[in-house]
């Protein structure tokens, strides 16, 4: 685990705004980690984290496009069913309230990374990060059954 900077890019809610973004990053070979798109009727927010935040940076202003950096935290997670809700479950227990999440589409060796935006850095990084903690992180999940689909496996 480790800390990180999201890009919150504010988009006028107009067919293409994204494609625009998202294609001058390509063009300097630049790669998207995570996003997500938030919408409002005139305005979208995306954020996204990616892999040269400077050079992010930097085409977003050629584009005229305003954003904002913010730190997030950058979860490592095994793509299995109940990896995200028992992060969830971590922070619960430890009165850490998390702003929002969101999760990349693709990973490194089967892991994928958790976005989070939480309301103590510093104790989430503690608790997730630390060699000491790991071991609880890796615990089984209190009770798999709530994770699973009503309607059973598919």
């Amino acid at each position: 685990m480790e800390t990180g900077k999201q890009v919150s890019v504010f988009l006028e809610n107009k067919p293409g705004r994204l494609a625009n973004v998202l294609s001058a990053l390509a063009r300097e070979k630049i790669n998207v980690t995570a996003l997500t798109v938030m919408d409002s009727k005139e305005h979208s927010v995306l954020r996204m984290v990616t892999e040269n935040l400077p050079e992010t940076a930097q085409v977003l202003r050629a584009l005229g496009t305003p954003f904002t950096e913010t730190e997030v935290l950058l979860v490592e997670l095994r793509h299995q069913t109940g990896a995200l809700a028992h992060v969830c479950e971590a922070l619960a227990q430890e009165h850490i309230n998390i702003d929002y999440c969101y999760i990349s589409s693709g990973g490194r060796n089967g892991k994928v990374f958790g976005i989070f935006k939480v309301s103590n850095p510093e104790k989430a990084m503690r608790l997730l990060g630390g060699t000491n903690n790991k071991r609880r992180l890796d615990r089984p999940l209190r009770d798999q059954r709530s994770y699973r689909s009503p309607a059973g496996p598919r």
